[in-house]
């Protein structure tokens, strides 16, 4: 159990405030943005929002899945704020923001899963500045393939739908969820739109099996993904789903070249690698 698992050295984070900081959370309480980074209790949230960066949630801060790792609230959802999109689009532009990540809860309550909302604040970043690069971290819409064109016609640079774990403990971390409808996501943007870069997140120490780890890599490489992301899960409480292994730096250092070998793009792994962690490098090659 997790309790029983004191964190390593390597895990040990110093939380610096700084000006920047401050900025960063004052802009986002006046214009009323959420950030996973705040919301999900990201380990990176003093480096990102010192560096003026930052991860935006859209469609509120309550989620309609129970995923068991996971530090977003559940509960009773608000509809999607129409002001959110320009909102959003104002913070880029006030951040002087070159690439930006847009993600959302799940909204299994709506139509289109927020497929609709994902579009229009991608359009709303574009209109205030074409050159920004926006990656869109999305649910997986229950499958609906309507909902992913959606989202594609907004033409994001970047569509990255996370696997989170591997098959096996799907029942346990993320019980509404399906392995094979998050592969079938990613291999269906290549269907509908061949250019665009896809990514995909994993965490590892929920209990998984080095084989498994590479079994995921193997699938995504299949569905024709580009980017991976492998980071270390961090029970939020003694309620989530408990750490079952605190992984070395090595042994990421080893799924990294083993992704590189599989033939992904760029595989960013460590312990405190997230899915939106220094994104841009990663899309750019300069990490």
């Amino acid at each position: 159990m997790s309790e029983h698992l004191r964190k390593p050295p390597w895990l040990t984070v110093r939380a610096r405030h700084s000006q920047d900081y401050e900025a960063v959370e004052a802009m986002l309480g006046r214009l009323k943005l959420h950030t996973v980074c705040h919301e999900a209790n990201c380990p990176n949230r003093h480096e990102c929002y010192g560096s003026r960066t930052a991860t935006f949630m859209i469609l509120g801060r309550v989620c309609t899945r129970n995923c068991t790792f996971c530090d977003v609230e559940k509960g009773n959802t608000s509809p999607p704020d129409p002001l959110e999109p320009g909102h959003v689009a104002e913070a880029v532009e006030e951040l002087g923001l070159e690439y930006v990540v847009v993600t959302s809860v799940t909204r299994d309550d709506l139509p289109d899963g927020g497929a609709g909302q994902f579009a229009e604040v991608i359009r709303a970043i574009k209109a205030r500045n074409a050159s920004v690069s926006v990656e869109v971290l999305i649910p997986d819409f229950r499958g609906d393939e309507e909902a992913l064109r959606r989202v594609l016609a907004a033409e994001p640079d970047v569509l990255n739908h996370n696997v989170e774990t591997v098959p096996r403990l799907y029942p346990e971390v993320r019980p509404m969820a399906s392995f094979r409808r998050s592969l079938g996501l990613l291999a269906s943007v290549k269907t509908f739109a061949p250019g665009m870069r896809t990514k995909s997140g994993l965490m590892v120490g929920l209990g998984e099996t080095r084989d498994e780890v590479f079994f995921v890599m193997e699938e995504l490489r299949r569905a024709d993904c580009d980017y991976l992301t492998i980071g270390q899960y961090l029970a939020p409480t003694k309620n989530h789903h408990p750490v079952v292994e605190y992984v070395t730096p090595e042994t990421f250092d080893y799924y990294r070249d083993q992704g590189g070998a599989l033939g992904f793009r760029a595989v960013s792994s460590g312990p405190f690698v997230r899915s939106s962690y220094h994104a841009a490098e990663m899309d750019t090659g300069t990490s």
